[in-house]
Formats: structure tokens, sequence, C-alpha cells
């Protein structure tokens, strides 16, 4: 299973453009990136990329095109390029807010986890009044595994923002890692209120019900956060681990694989395909997946007791 790392609704910078009978530069960059910012919102990420990548033939410090670029290739999971063309905001403007929270974001999705929290103290030194700063802090602090004080910091940010369903939402996963159960619904109720299409909130919603064991609700769950983004793999790893429980093996391991593909770096969907290869009673395969994980993150959750059922095979 795999909690809700983050939420962020992506912010593309558009051009505001002067037409004349001369085109200049700046007239045919800013068009490039307008282009790129339409074939994005069509969900065509390869003309978006061809698109920004001309604009910055133009002008390869052109920060609009290069923080745009960015977020695609974050889409795409193409996560050291992502982070090579913040960097290079960041090289020029050091204290670019938006390009520091999307880097953050970045290293985070990239297991850089002590480089997202250094661009969230930054982030923080540059404007203490943005919410963002707070998130960004909060969720590099609960990668550490530092909850009480991601919980500070996400408190911190709703004082700022106290409607904020990305903050709420990650709050009561602190408070699911608590196993405050009855807490992180509450708090995911009032996201739901705010933002009812919040798909991160259904997601989590069926995270706590199979920590209840209640694994048929875990489904229902996610499949409503799926219908509202089909295309986050945290949420197909975690339908594929239900149905693994559910005794629906292989429709769960299409699902794991899906996650995998999308995100080779997440250890969740390797440790449930070494789940799958026990119940499939192929010793070698699940210590195999198992092994890997034990060796990156020995303390995730169900690893060991996966562990122990796979060495008795």
């Amino acid at each position: 299973m795999k909690h809700p790392t983050h939420l962020v609704s992506l912010i593309l910078i558009s051009a505001a453009l002067s037409f004349s009978a001369c085109d200049t530069n700046e007239d045919k960059k800013g068009r490039f990136l307008l282009k790129g910012n339409e074939k994005l919102k069509d969900n065509d990420t390869r003309s978006a990329l061809d698109f920004y990548s001309e604009a910055l033939k133009i002008d390869p410090d052109y920060k609009d095109a290069l923080i745009n670029r960015g977020i695609v290739y974050q889409r795409l999971s193409r996560l050291d390029e992502a982070i090579k063309d913040y960097s290079h905001v960041l090289n020029q403007s050091p204290e670019d807010s938006l390009a520091l929270f999307q880097r953050g974001l970045a290293y985070l999705d990239n297991g850089e986890n002590y480089k997202s929290l250094a661009d969230s103290e930054k982030l923080l030194q540059v404007s203490t009044s943005n919410w963002q700063g707070h998130f960004l802090h909060g969720l590099a602090l609960e990668q550490l595994r530092r909850h009480n004080e991601a919980l500070e910091a996400f408190e911190n940010g709703l004082a700022l923002a106290p409607n904020n369903p990305d903050l709420l939402v990650n709050k009561a996963t602190l408070h699911f890692y608590q196993k405050e159960f009855d807490q992180a619904i509450q708090v995911l109720e009032k996201a739901e209120e705010i933002n009812p299409s919040e798909s991160n909130i259904f997601n989590l919603r069926s995270m706590i019900a199979f920590e209840k064991q209640n694994y048929q609700e875990a489904l229902d769950w996610v499949e409503k956060a799926i219908q509202i983004n089909p295309r986050q793999a945290y949420f197909h790893n975690n339908r594929g681990l239900y149905k693994l429980y559910l005794g629906n093996l292989d429709e769960g391991l299409e699902d794991i694989n899906y996650s995998i593909r999308q995100n080779p770096k997440n250890l969740y969907a390797l440790r449930n395909k070494g789940y799958y290869y026990i119940l499939k009673s192929e010793k070698d395969l699940a210590l195999r997946y198992l092994g890997e994980v034990y060796q990156k993150d020995p303390d995730m959750e169900l690893l060991n007791d996966y562990l122990r059922e796979a060495q008795a095979l």
C-alpha cells in the first residue's frame, strides 16, 4: 500500500503576447509556450514537451518554459529531467518560489528527501506567509518519518489556508499513521465538503478500511479514487493489493504491474508483487522482490510479515 505522498495542483505559466507584423524572439518563444500549454490541456504531453523545448531553443533561460517543461517531466515520472529544469531556473533566480516548490516535490518523488527538506526550508525563508512552504516542509518531514513535526507543519499551513484540501488530506494521513482513524475520517470529511473531486480523499479512506480489514470496503473506496484520477499509479497499487486480499490474484497483479511501469521506484508496489508470489507459492520470486524492498526500507509496513510468510513456503 502507498500513502498519498503529496497533492498539488500544477500551475502552468502562460505568456502575455502582443502580436505585430514582425515577430520578435519574445513573440515566438511566447507562442511556443502557449501552444505547449494548449497541448497539455489536451493531455498531449509529447507535443507539449516539443513546444516547450522549441521555446527553449530560442531562449535557454526562459523561465516559464523551463518550469512548464519540468512540470510535464514530473507528470511523466522523468524526475531527473524535471529537477534539471527547475535547477536551471534556480541557478538564475535562487529565490524563485514556484521553482523551489516544484523541485522539492520532484525530489520527494525521486526519493531525495533531504534535498526536498532543504528546498522547503529555503521556501519558508523566502515567504513565511505562503502555505506551500509549510506544505512541502510537512511532506519532506513525513517522508523522513518525523511525523509530529510534519503534523505541525501542516497545521502551520492550515493557519494560513484553513480550507485547503491538500493540507487537510495530508493532515489526515498523519492521523492515519498514528492509528487515529476517527480523527483522520473527520478531517477527510471536511476536505470532501470543500473539494469532493479530490481523489486522494477516497484513496486514504480505502487505506483506513484496509487497516480495519474491511477489504471490500477498501476496494470500493479506491475504485472511487481511480474514477476521478485513473492515471495515478499509487491508486492502482492499492487496488491491486486489495484484490490480492480478496482472492482476485490476476487482476491484482495487473494493477500492481501498472503501478511499477509508471514508477519503478515505488517500493510498495514491489512489496505487493512479492506478496502476490507468496499467494502463488513461488518462494524464490517472492523472496527476490521482498528482499529488494528490505534492503532499501526494512521498516516498511507489512514487509516483515510477508518475508516470514515467504520464508515459510
